[in-house]
């Protein structure tokens, strides 16, 4: 039996990990599977493990009010190392580019453990966008003795970044796994958070490091004109918690009818605010892949993204922090019907729901070999 350690630290690690956690947990006659979790996102942390139901064996707790990166990193990387010691796991699982997934990587490495990175490959080429996301998993990539690419694209990029053909897997993203399963069961026609809505919603998410400040500016400013031009649209927005997003989009947003700032909401109910929304305008990563499989149209306030597929395909379009750009994108979207169906019906490029079944029989058949 193989010991793994799944290594997450924020939401959307859970979201993406989960499908696998449990895909181990069916597996006892090969794996004995431990759960680690850092707290990189406390709160947002405990509601998305218990839509899930996973229960940590292990939990950190590495955050500082508004610390600094290098303060986490150092914190996260001692904590892990000890942890490891402790558990002595042949591999260690971690998805994405997070400071969580760069740290235990890290601490991996220094313990010589194997290492498998869920959802590798991405990149945009530019290591401040995002930030600090674009630099963690490229060093994670490089480390990585198992490299989980959720498309051909992320491939490429892996071997074009020197990383062995034989290290490299196309499994599609797990994330199209959490978003079946959880869809297939939630079939409420409301959730408590939310007030009475008009027929067309837009919905928000807007919290990446890289927006701080003016950019975040631009885009409050822009959200609250449309609020004036589209006064039969609701716009809803699960405001971050961080203090840099939070105090700006209640400064501007708050006090328009049509506009419902609410708290983080769970998983479940944030995969029904999705369906519920006409459009989609974000700044997330993990929303670009969840849009396409609910057929909705997004506007991506980033000026590049590591997950092209979806823009080229046409399910999305990019306008950074552009005020005339996000105008333009959304005015569209909302009064072009034939463009809205255009982007709402492409097929997605992230997979079918089976890359945790791939990601764990991957594992199994490496580890049959030394059984």
């Amino acid at each position: 039996m193989k010991r793994i350690i799944t290594v997450l630290g924020t939401r959307p690690e859970v979201i993406k990990l989960a499908p696998v956690i449990k895909e181990l947990e069916r597996r006892p006659h090969m794996f004995e599977s431990i759960v680690l979790a850092t707290g990189q996102h406390d709160e947002l942390l405990k509601q998305t493990l218990e839509v899930f139901k996973v229960i940590p064996d292990h939990a950190l707790k590495v955050m500082r009010r508004n610390q600094a990166l290098a303060s986490l990193t150092s914190r996260i990387i001692q904590d892990i190392d000890k942890a490891l010691k402790k558990y002595r796991p042949d591999a260690i699982l971690v998805q994405g580019d997070t400071t969580t997934v760069m740290a235990a990587s890290l601490a991996a490495f220094y313990n010589r453990i194997t290492i498998g990175h869920v959802e590798a490959g991405l990149r945009t080429k530019d290591k401040y966008q995002p930030f600090p996301e674009e630099i963690n998993r490229r060093l994670t990539d490089q480390l990585a003795d198992f490299a989980f690419a959720p498309t051909e694209a992320a491939r490429k990029n892996l071997l074009r970044a020197g990383v062995p053909k034989r290290k490299i897997f196309i499994t599609g993203n797990t994330v199209i796994d959490a978003l079946l399963q959880v869809s297939s069961f939630d079939k409420r026609e409301t959730i408590p958070e939310i007030p009475p809505l008009q027929e067309r919603m837009i919905l928000i998410t807007a919290h990446r490091r890289e927006n701080f400040g003016k950019p975040f500016l631009n885009v409050f400013n822009t959200l609250l004109d449309l609020s004036r031009d589209l006064k039969d649209v609701s716009f809803v927005y699960p405001v971050h918690p961080n203090p840099n997003v939070f105090k700006m989009a209640h400064e501007i947003l708050s006090g328009r009818p049509n506009i419902h700032l609410i708290k983080p909401v769970n998983y479940i109910d944030f995969i029904w605010l999705m369906r519920r929304a006409h459009i989609i305008v974000t700044d997330s990563g993990g929303v670009q892949e969840e849009g396409p499989s609910l057929h909705k149209p997004l506007v991506i306030l980033r000026d590049k993204t590591e997950r092209p597929e979806v823009v080229k395909a046409g399910g999305a379009i990019l306008v950074g922090s552009s005020k005339n750009r996000i105008r333009q994108a959304v005015l569209r979207l909302m009064t072009d019907k034939d463009f809205y169906r255009q982007m709402a019906n492409i097929p997605n490029p992230y997979g079918d729901g089976t890359a945790s079944v791939k990601i764990v029989n991957i594992l199994e058949e490496h580890y049959g070999h030394y059984h």
